[in-house]
């Protein structure tokens, strides 16, 4: 629109300059016309109000806490006089001689918020893991000192408990409507400035991080630094659906990398922490990874999808009910599974003792599976591991393994990797890694995978042990 203004203007400069007033007063009027039809429309538009935070904050202030915490570290013990080392019998002497340990005191801080009357509050694990001594303080400048009833570091969820009145529980939102875009409140104490005030959008659901924990983590770009793990996070309704718990950051600062954990999750903890003491979690007894989209051709799926099974615990729940390296796991108690990173958390979820349905693709069909899920003792449930596997069209000198190899690693059979080249560098296969099937076949001599390589298409998958690890590469050989 500007432009055409401009020009207008302009043509009436000339017309004046030339005399033709009779030109400029008619475009002047069309001017004025057109002027007074775009403020009438402007005046139409919806206006389109930034959020106002001011009545979630206000409901919600006195239920975020500050939480400080404090621990004591022993150092070694030293030694006042020099120590020659070796049988020197002053060295010896001397060593009687030892200054006692010196205490080094820590503090640490972080939020907190109320979710019950009787004093129950949600926090991190990490805020609290070690502290000798919990102190909470509240919105009204009460200070109390807290019990951990219960540390939870897989999802990193703490509940305490203090001796208080007058709390007002914060309310509690559902995750599983939270839609990416729309804006959500965090109120902590980054640095220790108690009931800071930050907003921003939710940026990803469902998000996996690196470690691999059960928590599938809600990512914001609201401002979140140290001392705000812990604190709430509010969706515009003033609920809360999920505690700010991690950042990504270069600085140590804020960079709008935030991520909390879904309110869900860590309800779910905080009832069998309180009733327990711990946390049941399911297991099944799998180590999984990503399907890419040539590891899904080579396996006859029109589409990377599922949890591709890269190892079994040969006496865990999936190997009593026939699950094998190289099934994919395409659905689980009739819910599809689209990305590795779903199953961890939802059979963490799952009740030890109870009956799981998996349908799997194994062979280019469809299977059907129940198996009854165990309980995790350790940290492993159904692992994420990670993607990344001969002579001829591959580019590897391999050879057999030897007794002592095989006996060592525990396999039956492989071929231990001397040389990658070619296809198989790219792929990321290395030297040490032993090859153990080829599109599901296990391979026990070089011929065999002379063999199947030969047969293979564009795109073959290779299963490797790699130390202690067994994953699936797809190795594209054109």
């Amino acid at each position: 629109m500007k432009p055409r203004i401009l020009v207008s203007s302009l043509t009436a400069a000339t017309l004046l300059a030339l005399g033709a007033w009779g030109g400029i007063q008619a475009n002047g009027k069309w001017l004025e016309a057109r002027a007074q039809g775009a403020a009438a429309a402007a005046a139409a538009a919806p206006v389109q109000a930034m959020p106002d935070f001011s009545a979630i904050v206000e409901a919600n202030k006195s239920s975020v806490v500050n939480i400080t915490v404090s621990a004591t570290e022993k150092t070694a013990a030293v030694s006042p006089f020099p120590d020659a080392g070796g049988d020197d019998p002053f060295s010896q002497f001397f060593r009687h001689f030892q200054i006692p340990a010196p205490e080094l005191h820590k503090r640490g801080l972080g939020s907190g918020f109320v979710i019950g009357e009787g004093g129950l509050i949600l926090t991190n694990a990490h805020v609290v893991d070690g502290a000798n001594q919990v102190v909470v303080k509240l919105a009204d400048r009460r200070e109390f000192k807290a019990k951990v009833l219960g540390v939870d570091k897989p999802t990193d969820i703490a509940v305490l408990k203090i001796d208080a009145k007058g709390l007002k529980p914060v309310k509690l939102g559902d995750p599983s409507t939270v839609r990416v875009g729309e804006w959500v409140l965090a109120i902590g104490s980054p640095y220790g400035f108690e009931n800071s005030v930050t907003a921003g959008i939710v940026s990803a659901t469902s998000r996996a991080l690196p470690e691999g924990t059960y928590v599938p983590f809600i990512q914001t770009d609201a401002a979140v630094n140290p001392g705000n793990s812990g604190g709430p996070l509010f969706n515009m309704r003033g609920e809360v659906i999920g505690i700010n718990s991690q950042i990504y950051s270069q600085t140590g600062g804020y960079q709008g990398l935030a991520f909390a954990i879904p309110i869900n999750v860590a309800a779910k903890v905080e009832k069998q922490l309180v009733a327990h003491g711990k946390v049941e979690r399911g297991r099944i007894g799998v180590g999984i990874q990503e399907l890419s989209q040539p590891l899904a051709e080579s396996f006859g799926l029109d589409r990377p999808a599922g949890a591709l099974v890269g190892s079994v615990d040969k006496s865990g729940p999936a190997a009593k009910a026939g699950i094998q390296p190289g099934d994919v796991l395409l659905s689980m108690n009739g819910t599809p599974i689209e990305s590795s990173s779903e199953l961890p958390p939802r059979v963490a979820d799952l009740k030890p003792g109870s009956k799981a349905t998996f349908e799997l693709w194994r062979n280019r069909e469809k299977k059907t599976v129940e198996l009854t899920v165990g309980e995790l003792k350790g940290d492993k449930i159904a692992s994420a591991g990670p993607q990344d596997s001969g002579h001829g069209r591959l580019g590897l000198a391999v050879r057999p393994l030897t007794p002592d190899e095989k006996q060592q690693a525990e396999i039956a059979s492989g071929l231990v990797v001397e040389q990658a080249s070619g296809p198989a560098a790219e792929a990321g296969i290395r030297e040490g890694d032993v090859i153990l099937a080829v599109n599901g076949r296990p391979v026990k001599s070089v011929a065999d995978l002379q063999a199947a390589a030969e047969k293979a298409g564009k795109v073959v998958a290779l299963l490797i042990q790699r130390e202690d690890a067994k994953i699936f590469v797809p190795v594209e050989i054109g």
